[in-house]
């Protein structure tokens, strides 16, 4: 089981970027998919958040309005849209997975069992 995130960068404030997790293994298809970020000095901090069907999704209160999480089954793929990119969204972005047949959504890092290597995001002001 392997989780591979990808599409970080250096912008500048106010543009955007759009992550992609891609999850592999065989039979692997977790239900709930999840985006975590942590800043340098900073403890890892919940993001967003999806289910299987696209039809829930929770965000930190930071990025609302902002960010949209999104995924394709098809590819085993959920993405992060990151739009008006603020210098306070600067970290390495993970991505996250819970264990295969849970549906509910967590906000706590303590709740995913996969992860991904980070991909650094760095937005200069």
């Amino acid at each position: 089981v392997q989780l591979q995130a990808s599409g970080g960068g250096l912008v500048q404030a106010g543009e955007s970027l759009r992550l992609s997790c891609a999850a592999s293994g065989r039979t692997f298809s977790p239900n709930i998919m999840g985006w975590f970020r942590q800043a340098p000095g900073k403890e890892r901090e919940f993001v967003a958040a999806i289910n299987w069907s696209g039809g829930t999704t929770r965000y930190a209160d930071s990025v609302k309005g902002r960010f949209t999480i999104s995924r394709d089954n098809t590819k085993n793929t959920a993405y992060l849209q990151m739009n008006s990119l603020k210098a306070e969204d600067t970290a390495v972005y993970y991505c996250a997975a819970r264990s295969t047949g849970i549906t509910v959504i967590a906000i706590a890092p303590s709740g995913y069992r996969y992860w991904g290597k980070g991909t650094l995001v760095t937005v200069s002001s």
